[in-house]
């Protein structure tokens, strides 16, 4: 190993001995603060990207933590209870809410706030009768109600001649609606046609 000569890296003039000790001295001590610094130097740079990372680290975590936090509740486990009033011939061939004419055969309903297109299960809580129908429009306009019907869903749900009746308002999953709303007139035509056969019966 090759030993560094500091006198002579210095450049340290000859001269009286006490001099010449007390240069080497002066560069010992030199060459030593300045190899002291030069190590102390990576552990503060260390240091100091350690920090940065983990500013960085704590905002990224910040970050992505922020759509988890308080997540929404789904649509789907929406419902309302409440009365429900019908619409239909003072109305029919108008426009609704969301621009299409209003049938009143076709199974649809005004509602205040749900999204136009959602689909909702409506239950009579005095027969437990059930049908689904699309919200199309807006209203009603008394605030005791929270539904109006068309008059084909209100005939189906058996409260057309009571006009305004109890019910429960659940939304369903929109991929399933439309074989729930299938299946569900036919189970009404069939109850119509047992019903018929029993009235005829009489």
């Amino acid at each position: 190993m090759e030993i560094l000569d500091l006198n002579s890296t210095l450049n340290v003039p000859d001269g009286p001995l006490s001099i010449r000790r007390a240069a080497s001295i002066a560069a010992g001590l030199f060459c030593g603060i300045t190899l002291s610094l030069h190590c102390i130097q990576p552990n503060r740079g260390t240091a100091s990207v350690l920090a940065e990372a983990a500013t960085a680290n704590s905002r990224s975590a910040s970050t992505k933590a922020a759509p988890l936090a308080a997540p929404a509740k789904k649509l789907q486990d929406w419902h309302q209870i409440g009365l429900a009033s019908w619409y239909g011939p003072q109305f029919q061939g108008k426009e609704t809410a969301d621009g299409e004419t209003f049938n009143m055969y076709d199974l649809t309903c005004a509602h205040r706030s749900l999204p136009l297109g959602t689909w909702v299960k409506v239950t009579n809580l005095r027969t437990r009768k059930w049908i689904v129908v699309r919200v199309n429009d807006r209203g009603p306009v008394p605030d005791t109600r929270i539904a109006d019907l068309s008059s084909e869903a209100a005939h189906m749900l058996g409260m057309r001649a009571r006009g305004v009746t109890r019910v429960r308002l659940d939304v369903i999953d929109p991929k399933a609606a439309v074989e729930i709303a299938r299946l569900d007139r036919i189970r009404m035509a069939r109850e119509a046609a047992e019903q018929s056969a029993i009235d005829a019966g009489d």
